[in-house]
C-alpha cells in the first residue's frame, strides 16, 4: 500500500465519518430534551463541539435553529470531493505514480 493510497483511505474515513455525526447531530437538534453529555449522545456531540462552537459565533441561528451542523456537513462534503472524488486532488496524484 503506498503512501497516497493510504493517506486516501485515512482521510476519506475520517470525512465520512464526520459527515456522519454531524448528520447524526442535526437529528439531535430534533430532539432538544435530549441530553449530550449522556451516552450514546456524547459520541456524536464530543467530536463535534470543538467545530461548532467557533461556527456559532459566526452564525447566529436563523429563527431559533441552529444551522452549523448543516454548515460543516457542506464544507466536510465539499472537502471530500475536492480532494477524493472522481476528479480531486488526491486521487489524480494517485494516477500519476
Amino acid at each position: 500500500m503506498t503512501a497516497i493510497t493510504l493517506t486516501n483511505w485515512i482521510l476519506g474515513s475520517f470525512l465520512g465519518l464526520m459527515i456522519l455525526l454531524f448528520i447524526f447531530r442535526i437529528v439531535l437538534t430534533w430532539y432538544p430534551q435530549v441530553n449530550l453529555n449522556r451516552f450514546p449522545f456524547n459520541l456524536v456531540a464530543l467530536p463535534t463541539e470543538p467545530f461548532l462552537v467557533p461556527l456559532r459565533k459566526l452564525v447566529p441561528p436563523l429563527g431559533g435553529v441552529d444551522i452549523s451542523p448543516v454548515i460543516w456537513v457542506g464544507i466536510f462534503s465539499l472537502l471530500r470531493e475536492l480532494l477524493l472524488g472522481q476528479q480531486g486532488l488526491l486521487m489524480m496524484l494517485s494516477h500519476l505514480n
